[in-house]
């Protein structure tokens, strides 16, 4: 339990330090916003396919 949160907490870490140094995470290409009149919706597609790739890589390289 101990690793796992060590782990966790270096990811988490990591994205912020990511964000910081200026990745556009959650502005990605394939993030679509429509805007209209006073009403925008924002869908960060491209942004989570990438969160879900990486949370699968970090799940499998825990398990061994």
């Amino acid at each position: 339990m101990g690793r796992l949160l060590v782990i966790v907490g270096l990811v988490i870490a990591g994205v912020g330090l990511l964000i910081s140094l200026g990745l556009p995470l959650g502005r990605l290409p394939g993030d679509f916003v429509v805007r209209r009149g006073n009403t925008t919706f924002y869908f960060p597609l491209g942004t989570s396919i990438l969160v879900s790739v990486l949370l699968t890589l970090l799940f499998t390289l825990l398990r061994r």
